[in-house]
């Protein structure tokens, strides 16, 4: 884990909108493994509470370079 990488979203490494792109990078983790449990998760949740924290990251992280 790199401490000193900031949470910015991904510009290469994006599918929608890039937050789990950035997540992915600035822990040194899978970005697809990060999706498929992010959707895996969103879905046992009824799918709302994954979508707001979704869009919510979306508004808060900036676009990296």
């Amino acid at each position: 884990m790199n401490e000193n990488r900031p949470f910015t979203r991904s510009v290469d490494d994006r599918v929608l909108a890039g937050v789990m792109g950035g997540i992915a990078r600035r822990f040194g983790w899978s970005s697809t493994l990060l999706r498929v449990i992010y959707v895996i998760g969103s879905i046992v949740s009824v799918a709302f509470p994954g979508i707001l924290v979704y869009l919510v990251l979306w508004l808060v992280m900036p676009e990296g370079e």
